[in-house]
């Protein structure tokens, strides 16, 4: 197994856009591949040693191609609520959630982040969103072609977007800003360094504690040399990202999800409050209450490995000589010591436990269902 098998799949043949930071990540030897339309850095000094130093230390991911979107005008909730299954209506001020855009079949289309601003951030915007890089130009037209004309979206491609993730981040940013040690999982707030305005939430995607920081562009490169002048900080790549992300069974679009699966079969629900399950009035509702209800076709699983040969995506799962699934995330998770994956079976064979094989390089692996996330969760709820 070789760094460059983790980071096979990531790598794609695009027009390529620069990232505000891309000298950035030159100056410091990231290498640089292309995903999601931009040139991005993969790895600095390799993804195992910045897997592990998130886990143990505080890592600064540059997530500038994700879409930044804000909303404004009347009637902004009840729109948005039509689009997303999320409770919009219930949510508060400095607060956000996970959900998706759903199709018309109840397909998903990407997941994403919606929080509720205050504070006149963003020229007094009422709703902050963050939609998928390789996705965001599809979710703009999705979104255009649904909205009312009196919901003003604006595309801030203007802003910049840093991650700063583990269990020392919180620390490491409140060096710089004190007032963020308040934060918990899943609020936001506006905050100002050195006069910039920061729109941040504690959150991320590696299962770790962290943030996500909302800054011009124009400014950006100052605050990453900040973070990282910290003993606490260092920069890391897409690779371990991925791998992390992986080891906290949180799914990646385009692989895990897609518009041919469904959010219940993907084990999402918990993003489907009550009242919107009860009411509806969302795309995409009649296929999540049929599936609450009759349960999906397939799951989203994690699975354990036997030995050290890593499943990739797109491998084949078997039960007996019948094949059952399909691999759409794998590889050797560092925190776990042993290879890991996440895959889509049919429901008789999604039982935690069950055992089931994959095939790999033309020999069956043996392979558990195993609960997720692979490594624990360390976000920060309490005070």
């Amino acid at each position: 197994m070789t760094a460059n098998d983790d980071i096979a799949h990531l790598e794609e043949e695009l027009p390529l856009q620069e990232l505000p930071l891309d000298g950035w990540h030159r100056a410091k030897g990231a290498r640089m591949v292309g995903f999601a339309g931009y040139h991005m850095p993969i790895q600095y000094e390799g993804i195992m040693a910045e897997h592990l130093w998130t886990r143990e230390h505080a890592g600064l991911f540059d997530v500038s191609h994700m879409g930044q979107l804000t909303f404004s005008g009347e009637g902004i909730d009840e729109a948005l609520e039509l689009l997303l299954p999320a409770d919009i209506k219930g949510l508060k001020a400095f607060r956000q959630r996970y959900s998706m855009l759903l199709d018309e079949e109840g397909g998903i289309l990407d997941d994403l982040m919606v929080s509720r601003l205050g504070g006149g951030a963003f020229d007094g915007a009422a709703i902050y969103m963050v939609v998928n890089g390789a996705t965001k130009y599809d979710d703009i037209g999705w979104m255009i072609e649904h909205l009312p004309d009196e919901v003003v979206m604006n595309h801030m491609d203007e802003q910049a977007l840093l991650a700063l993730q583990g269990p020392e981040a919180g620390e490491a940013l409140s060096t710089l800003i004190p007032e963020t040690a308040d934060l918990l999982f899943m609020q936001s707030g506006l905050f100002a360094w050195r006069g910039v305005p920061l729109w941040i939430s504690r959150s991320g995607y590696t299962g770790e504690d962290g943030f996500e920081i909302s800054v011009p562009a124009d400014d950006v490169t100052l605050l990453a040399d900040a973070l990282c002048a910290l003993r606490q900080v260092k920069p890391i790549g897409l690779g371990a990202r991925d791998s992390l992300r992986l080891e906290a069974g949180l799914p990646l679009y385009g692989h895990d999800l897609t518009p041919a699966v469904s959010t219940i079969g993907a084990d999402l629900g918990f993003a489907i409050g009550k009242r919107r399950r009860e009411e509806g009035g969302f795309i995409g509702h009649a296929r999540v209450m049929k599936e609450l209800a009759d349960g999906p076709g397939t799951k989203r699983v994690g699975l354990t490995i036997e030995g050290r040969l890593p499943a990739r995506e797109g491998a084949k799962i078997y039960a007996g000589s019948v094949e059952v699934g399909e691999v759409t995330s794998g590889g050797f998770a560092p925190s776990v010591g042993a290879p890991v994956a996440m895959g889509w079976v049919s429901l008789p064979h999604a039982a935690i436990g069950t055992p089931l094989e994959i095939e790999v390089r033309g020999k069956r692996i043996a392979a558990v269902v195993a609960p997720m996330p692979f490594v624990p969760h360390r976000y920060r709820r309490k005070a």
